[in-house]
């Protein structure tokens, strides 16, 4: 069975066979990860491709001071909110253009299933929350990660995490009820 800490041997003995590896190990639960933040599924695998180009040239700067999921997921989420700070600068659009922008995209998105209207309200709603909540909503919330975790992750206090975490969920239950 694959853990972080064979990973983890296997990149040091050997590199190419421990990045295969360390690839196989969190392409998925990253990729979905992405993809909850930036919609579509063509700038997820252009953020994973990057992710991964970040992790392998800068191994040598992890320091096992973290898990290598919390390290991976860092970068993840870094290069997630580049990529719509990025086009947020480049478009001259503001964070509500941007999160109107994403909900167009998820229309025209396979990602959810548009038959569940609950389903479609949910994602909308999550679109609509503020950066920061969106990323701990999704940290805690789909990728079941404990707040302590989320902490180092994102680099902040646990008790600053819950509050937005509580605040996400108020919004999207506000958005599901009243639209």
């Amino acid at each position: 069975m694959i853990n972080e800490d064979k990973v983890r041997q296997t990149y040091i003995s050997n590199r190419e066979r421990g990045f295969k590896m360390l690839m196989d190990y969190f392409q998925e639960p990253i990729y979905h990860y992405i993809r909850r933040l930036v919609v579509l599924h063509e700038d997820a695998q252009d953020v994973l491709q990057e992710v991964f180009i970040q992790v392998y040239r800068h191994w040598e700067q992890f320091r096992n001071e973290s898990s290598l999921s919390t390290w991976i997921y860092r970068i993840a989420t870094n290069e997630s909110l580049r990529l719509l700070n990025n086009r947020k600068n480049r478009e001259t659009i503001s964070t509500e253009d941007v999160q109107e922008m994403l909900i167009d995209r998820l229309r025209a998105s396979d990602y959810i299933d548009y038959e569940n209207e609950l389903v479609v309200r949910f994602q909308k709603a999550l679109l609509r929350l503020p950066e920061k909540q969106r990323v701990v909503f999704n940290l805690r919330y789909y990728d079941e990660l404990e707040y302590e975790e989320i902490a180092r992750i994102l680099d902040t206090k646990v008790d600053t995490l819950k509050v937005n975490y509580h605040y996400a969920k108020e919004k999207i239950k506000e958005y599901i009820l009243n639209g």
